[in-house]
C-alpha cells in the first residue's frame, strides 16, 4: 500500500478491507504511511490492526533536469543494466547482503516488470570483475511525470567510493530517457544526505507499517 485517502469515519473499515485482501498472499506486506496522511491518528489505527512500524525514512524529490548525471562509477567498477534472470540474481544477491532477508520474490517481480512493453522498471548492478557490489532499480509510473528509485544499496566494503552516486545517476538518466521529469525516493538516514547533496529535496517523512499477512 503506497497511497491512501482516508478520514476518521472510513479509516478503520478500509484498513480491515486491506488486511483481508492481502491475507490471501500468505506473506508479509506493508502499508507505507506518509506524514501528511489523514487521519492524523492513522499510525495508531494501523498498530491496533496488527501492523508494526519500521524505521522512518525521508520522502525526497528532485527534478531530473537539475541533477548532474555525469557521475561515473569509481575505477574498477562497471555498471551493468539488468536485462535478464542472471542480472536479477545479481541484484537480489546485493539486496540480500545489504538489507538482510530474502529478496527472491522482489527479484521475480522485477523480472516480470522488465518483460512488459513498455517496461515499467529498469535496474542496474555495479560489479567488480564478476562480483556484484551495488544495485538499484527505478520504477516508471506510466501516465505521470514521476519515476521512483528503490533498493539502492552498496556492499559495506565499497561504501564511500561513489558507487551509490553512480547508481543514482544511471537510473536518473534511464528515467530522463523515458521522458520523466521528476524522481522520488524514500531515503534511509544513510542515503538521505548523499541524495540531498545531489539535489534532492525533502518533502515529508514516511514509515513502513509491516503486517504478517494474516488477520490477527
Amino acid at each position: 500500500m503506497t497511497w491512501s485517502d482516508l478520514d476518521p469515519l472510513s479509516a478503520d473499515g478500509v484498513i480491515a478491507e486491506q488486511v483481508n485482501r492481502f491475507a490471501g498472499l500468505a506473506r508479509p506486506w506493508e502499508w507505507k504511511h506518509y506524514s501528511y496522511d489523514q487521519p492524523v491518528d492513522l499510525p495508531e489505527r494501523l498498530v491496533a490492526a496488527g501492523f508494526t512500524p519500521g524505521p522512518a525514512e525521508a520522502l525526497l524529490v528532485a527534478e531530473i533536469a537539475e541533477l548532474d548525471l555525469s557521475v561515473p562509477p569509481p575505477v574498477g567498477v562497471e555498471l551493468r543494466a539488468v536485462l535478464d534472470q542472471h542480472g536479477v540474481e545479481a541484484l537480489v544477491a546485493v539486496h540480500d547482503e545489504v538489507f538482510g532477508g530474502d529478496h527472491f520474490a522482489a527479484g521475480q517481480r522485477l523480472l516480470a516488470d522488465l518483460g512488459l512493453r513498455p517496461s515499467t522498471a529498469a535496474a542496474v548492478v555495479a560489479v567488480v570483475g564478476a562480483v556484484p557490489v551495488g544495485a538499484g532499480r527505478v520504477e516508471f509510473h506510466l501516465g505521470t511525470d514521476f519515476a521512483s528509485l528503490w533498493g539502492g544499496g552498496t556492499l559495506s566494503a565499497w561504501r564511500g567510493h561513489g558507487v551509490f552516486c553512480s547508481l543514482v545517476a544511471h537510473r536518473a538518466a534511464a528515467a530522463a530517457t523515458r521522458g520523466f521529469r521528476y524522481l522520488q525516493v524514500d531515503a534511509s538516514p544513510d542515503s538521505r544526505p548523499i541524495l540531498q547533496r545531489l539535489g534532492f529535496v525533502e518533502l515529508a517523512t514516511t514509515t513502513p507499517f509491516a503486517h504478517p499477512g494474516a488477520p490477527g
